[in-house]
């Protein structure tokens, strides 16, 4: 392929990504249901894990709140989202076992602009989105391992990188092992994958005994319909979302039937082309990830009873509720097939047909298809500034006295005016430099799933207490210091008697007298999370230093001055 063909793909990924995203690229920061910035996310015990609540957003948090240490936080969610899409298109492109351009174009289309991708940005599912970019390298990197007999230095990145939340970790870590499994490679490839996921594991295991979750949430989060298409067809698609508020209008009408039409057309096309052109094992891989996603899709609509009881009864169980997450899997062999299914058609045309104006017409089918996915989701996904009284809150708590924070209402989503009215969860604790105790409850559909961290319904039992001072000395006993509260929230934020350091027309922030010290992590937990961190980040960190040295040996037996 001439070099303006290879980089047609590379500038198609960046224009799709930077049409998708449109008016988030722009000042401020995207707050949309899950995806909570703050300017400056506190390094605090919670992101590493070891606070009340389970670490559900663990390594995401740490991660974060580290290099916004560096980068400004705004600045840092734009650029993690761009290259996340951007670099999801070009390992897809990378996947495809055909030198055409159409193919290339195609498979980058249908990675970057499905179902899948703008439902996950509308929810705020940003790890789950690095997950989704970095899983066609780590299928790269897994042949690359068979092909050379050592593993990849930037397979020591990926695979942390695509384990920033668990479901993503889990996806990671099938796709590993579908592509790098076998011989002598078994053992390192299980250990890479084990150490990619340690942070969440190991700090997941140490709060077990919260770890059971509402046995409700699992017909709720099942693999759901996406607009007009039923859940199993949705699926195919790459949809299914189990919140209807962020599937897109389109998805209502005939668009999802043609949709789903031309995807399937396009694989079946391609299906035949890309067996023959593919190494068997690179058959095995991709068809392998896609069974399991869509079988774990699957079993949350079929079976929601099961998923309720594993999540009930089996500590992390809930990890597979959400039935659509991890059709992550299915999408490299989507793409792929897509692609092999462009050129297939194009071999059919008559030579005389100007096959490039096809190619390009292919290329643009997925966004002719869905077309609200442009701009910003036709502009929901538009940035804001945080009123001036959080960061003011951030200070008040910071030179209060000893003891966590209680956020108020116990509520856990808002839906402020200076955020375009758009649900979001809730943004205060993120920017409160100690940890707080929020609510985990979940409202769908009228119906309320319970939250697993104790200390709320401890902290709920004191607000039921007669008077302010009585409340008030009750949460102190509980080790509460600060009690903050989101004054435009709905919902009851019973009086506390305290010192107010901060009365603003957003929030309300009181000191209690008489709280214990701040709650201390115990030894045994803060020397496995440690373990677990210091493990995780070696392996990211051993990325270069690797490549590097394999540079520096291949020089040396080469002959050449390093």
């Amino acid at each position: 392929m001439s070099d303006w063909r290879a980089w047609v793909p590379r500038a198609w990924s960046l224009v799709l990504a930077l049409l998708l995203l449109g008016p988030a690229l722009g000042p401020g920061l995207l707050l949309t249901y899950d995806m909570v910035w703050v300017p400056d996310l506190p390094v605090r015990p919670d992101v590493w894990g070891v606070g009340s609540g389970l670490p559900r957003a663990v390594p995401s948090d740490a991660v974060v709140a580290v290099l916004d240490e560096i980068v400004p936080g705004a600045l840092l969610q734009k650029a993690v989202l761009l290259v996340a899409l951007v670099a999801g298109g070009l390992g897809a492109r990378r996947l495809v076992p055909e030198r055409s351009l159409a193919a290339q174009l195609v498979a980058v289309s249908v990675y970057q602009w499905n179902p899948y991708v703008a439902e996950r940005l509308a929810i705020g599912h940003w790890p789950v989105l690095v997950g989704y970019a970095v899983l066609p390298w780590v299928l790269l990197a897994g042949r690359r391992w068979r092909e050379t007999g050592a593993p990849p230095a930037m397979l020591l990145a990926l695979a942390p990188l695509g384990s920033l939340s668990a479901s993503a970790g889990v996806a990671t870590a099938v796709a590993l092992l579908a592509a790098a499994v076998g011989r002598r490679r078994t053992g390192p490839v299980v250990l890479l994958a084990l150490v990619a996921n340690l942070p969440w594991l190991v700090t997941g295991a140490l709060h077990a005994a919260d770890a059971r979750t509402d046995a409700a949430g699992a017909e709720l989060f099942a693999l759901g319909a996406d607009g007009a298409l039923p859940p199993p067809l949705a699926a195919l698609a790459l949809g299914g979302i189990w919140n209807g508020e962020v599937v897109l209008p389109s998805r209502d009408g005939v668009l999802a039937w043609l949709g789903l039409a031309v995807l399937v057309g396009l694989a079946a096309a391609g299906l035949r082309r890309w067996a023959r052109r593919s190494e068997r094992r690179d058959v095995v891989a991709l068809v392998a990830c896609w069974v399991v996603g869509l079988l774990l899709a699957l079993v949350t609509w079929a079976a929601p009873g099961a998923v309720a009881a594993l999540a009930a009864h089996v500590p992390g169980g809930g990890l597979l509720r959400d039935g659509s997450r991890l059709l992550v899997l299915c999408a490299p062999l989507v793409a792929v097939l897509a692609g092999c299914g462009a050129v297939a058609l194009l071999d059919r045309v008559p030579e005389r047909t100007p096959r490039l104006v096809l190619a390009g017409a292919l290329a643009l089918l997925p966004i002719t298809l869905l077309p609200d996915a442009a701009l910003g989701l036709s502009g929901r996904l538009e940035p804001t500034t945080y009123p001036a009284s959080y960061a003011a809150a951030r200070d008040a708590v910071d030179g209060a006295g000893p003891g966590d924070v209680l956020a108020l209402p116990l509520s856990s989503y808002r839906q402020p005016s200076w955020n375009h009215d758009r649900k979001v969860l809730d943004p205060l604790p993120r920017h409160l430099p100690r940890d707080v105790v929020a609510s985990d409850e979940l409202v769908v559909d009228e119906t309320t799933i319970a939250g697993e961290d104790p200390r709320v319904g401890e902290a709920a039992a004191a607000l039921a207490a007669g008077s302010p001072e009585e409340r008030a000395a009750r949460l102190a006993d509980l080790g509460i210091g600060v009690v903050a509260v989101d004054r435009l929230a709905p919902g009851e934020a019973p009086a506390v008697a305290g010192r107010v350091l901060l009365d603003s027309a957003e929030l309300l922030v009181v000191e209690l007298d008489g709280s214990v010290a701040d709650r201390p992590v115990p030894t045994s937990w803060a020397v496995a999370a440690t373990a677990a961190w210091c493990l995780w980040g070696a392996c990211l960190l051993a990325a270069p230093g690797l490549a590097v040295a394999r540079r520096v040996r291949r020089g040396r037996v080469a002959g050449v001055p390093t």
